[in-house]
């Protein structure tokens, strides 16, 4: 099939406004160079170090005890967002038809996102996104693979499922989404021409596995690219696909769009999930994506992890492992089987 690549970047760049440049549609942003996330995640360490490095030089020879605390502060004050967003995540789902985690759980929940934040925003992706590049085997008879990341991260986010992808010897590429504050429909060509790379290098169309916006993208793109023929599957983690609570604080283009029941949750609703089968991983203690109900498809393979925040979902192993599973799944005609795979549900 023809992509309608040609098409959709006309309707980007009519659509654009002027003065913003929105990178290669040749092909997917280069491994070789920093992105936008990744150079805004540097100055944010590195400002961080050298305000630590300055309280400990002013307060060490007179107060040892309030030098060290305060670079404890600096150090964990984002626990303390973190605990504002679990805190509002279990009052908002209260009247959720899903049932809430308990508050002990959100609690463990917390510190496990608490301690997997610094290792994702202040190593992997600012200074660890090009350290596994994209893998385009030859034929091999394996299914690839296109990962898109959520908002505010980069392919950096993925470092452990490239890794572990790379063991397995599929085909992949994880993808940069820039601009970063555009909207999410500028995205498409970008997933398009990374699932034409995918598809030339293993003769398959590949699966999709998408963190929180990134499932949105993946939408856009299905929408936008008449991409149903295209790809065997959509695994999407976290992703508000009605919306989330949150994003009425947005102030970006793709935050506002995914507000709940705003004009863009209400153009891709329920139409693309009927062409292509999604797997949905959603969270009853997710401090980003909520109401809880907010990150399921109806009629989709809904699966639950329980208990786990936003960004820790996308590093367990076990969802990583069953998500992998998918990879193995084979048709015939309309009727489509699969190695079997793990319950519905994933403590």
């Amino acid at each position: 099939m023809q992509s309608p690549l040609p098409r959709i970047v006309e309707a980007i760049r009519g659509a654009s406004p002027p003065g913003l440049s929105y990178g290669r549609v040749d092909g997917c942003r280069a491994c070789d160079s920093w992105t936008m996330v990744a150079r805004l995640q540097q100055c944010i360490v590195l400002a961080w170090v050298l305000a630590a490095t300055a309280w400990v030089a002013i307060w060490w020879t007179s107060a040892p005890v309030i030098a060290m605390a305060g670079v404890v502060l600096m150090t964990f004050a984002h626990a303390a967002v973190l605990a504002v967003e679990f805190i509002a995540a279990r009052q908002v789902s209260a009247s959720d038809p899903i049932p809430r985690a308990s508050a002990l759980q959100c609690a463990r929940a917390w510190l496990a996102e608490s301690l997997i934040a610094p290792r994702v925003f202040c190593w992997e992706q600012p200074f660890r996104s090009r350290a596994v590049p994209d893998h385009l085997p030859q034929t091999n008879g394996r299914r690839g693979v296109v990962l898109i990341h959520g908002f505010l991260c980069n392919r950096g986010f993925w470092n452990p499922w490239l890794r572990a992808l790379r063991e397995r010897n599929n085909a992949f590429i994880a993808v940069n989404l820039e601009p970063v504050f555009g909207s999410i429909d500028h995205h498409v060509t970008t997933i398009d021409a990374a699932v034409q790379r995918v598809t030339s290098a293993t003769g398959k169309p590949p699966i999709l596995i998408c963190h929180s916006m990134g499932g949105l993208a993946a939408r856009a793109w299905l929408r936008a690219a008449d991409g149903s023929a295209r790809v065997h599957r959509i695994v999407t983690i976290g992703t508000p696909h009605r919306g989330t609570w949150l994003a009425r604080f947005g102030r970006t283009a793709n935050g506002r769009e995914m507000r709940i029941g705003g004009e863009w949750m209400r153009r891709i609703e329920g139409k693309d999930a009927q062409s292509v089968r999604f797997t949905c991983w959603y969270s009853n203690c997710d401090n980003i994506v909520f109401p809880i109900s907010t990150a399921t498809i109806t009629g989709a393979d809904n699966r639950l992890a329980h208990a786990r925040g936003h960004v820790e979902m996308a590093f367990v192993e076990g969802l990583r492992r069953d998500t992998f599973d998918l990879l193995d799944e084979w048709s015939t005609g309309c009727a489509t089987k699969a190695m079997p795979t793990a319950a519905r549900r994933f403590e």
